[in-house]
């Protein structure tokens, strides 16, 4: 081990094996703890080598952004427009798994990077090729959000809005106080029916892939029927 490690540290630097390096140390210790001075510790080189490489702390995240966005997997060849949009999108979150912090630097960018252009164009040729209007693709992108991305802005996650990534056991809810729970009956229903036996395969708290998957199926089959409608949105008048 060892040995290895002196070998990578005696690799020349690249753009590449800096981003790699940067993605690596994000995923290990949290994006906040990323820094051009603990990435160059890594790598075994002084900080102002990286910036050979990449001008600043932006540049880096877009680097890394594009490098994560780059293991998403593409569709099998051939396969219609909605099982493809599925794939895609699961093999989207699955590769957001294992980057925890993506999801935030993500929506941290003022403009989207370019592997993130590219794979949003893929999604958009899918669905023109499935005989979508420009109209109706513009809407399902919209309806999808951040979810065609693999990820989304869950109402109950605390954790996420709070910023914190890589959570690894979800929390059990907590339970509502009865005067709350007398005040607001339909949250408590939903709060008590989130609270899953602790012998359920699911665990305590909802299952957050069943969830995702449960939305997206939603949406796709809602859009489905959008297309064989012939479905337009209702024009303006000037």
């Amino acid at each position: 081990m060892a040995e290895q490690a002196e070998t990578l540290r005696r690799t020349p630097l690249s753009r590449d094996r800096v981003l790699r390096a940067a993605v690596a140390l994000a995923d290990e210790a949290g994006i906040e703890s990323l820094s051009m001075r603990n990435l160059a510790q890594d790598l075994g080189v002084v900080p102002m080598a990286l910036y050979k490489h990449v001008a600043n702390k932006d540049e880096l995240l877009d680097g890394m952004i594009d490098v994560v966005v780059g293991e998403i997997g593409a569709p099998e060849v051939g396969a219609d427009w909605k099982p493809a949009v599925r794939q895609r999108i699961l093999s989207a979150r699955e590769v957001l798994q294992r980057h925890p912090w993506a999801p935030l630097a993500i929506e941290s960018r003022n403009m989207a990077t370019p592997a993130v252009l590219a794979y949003l164009d893929a999604v958009i040729g899918t669905l023109r090729a499935g005989g979508f209007s420009v109209d109706l693709a513009h809407h399902v992108m919209h309806a999808m959000g951040s979810r065609v991305l693999g990820f989304s802005q869950e109402l109950f996650d605390a954790d996420r809005r709070a910023g914190r990534s890589g959570r690894t056991e979800p929390a059990p809810p907590a339970a509502l106080p009865p005067e709350v729970a007398a005040m607001f009956p339909h949250v408590a229903e939903i709060a008590m029916a989130a609270s899953h036996d602790d012998a359920s395969v699911l665990g305590q708290g909802c299952d957050d892939q069943f969830e995702f998957e449960f939305a997206l199926d939603l949406l796709l089959d809602g859009i489905e029927r959008l297309h064989e409608r012939g479905w337009a949105s209702p024009r303006r008048p000037h």
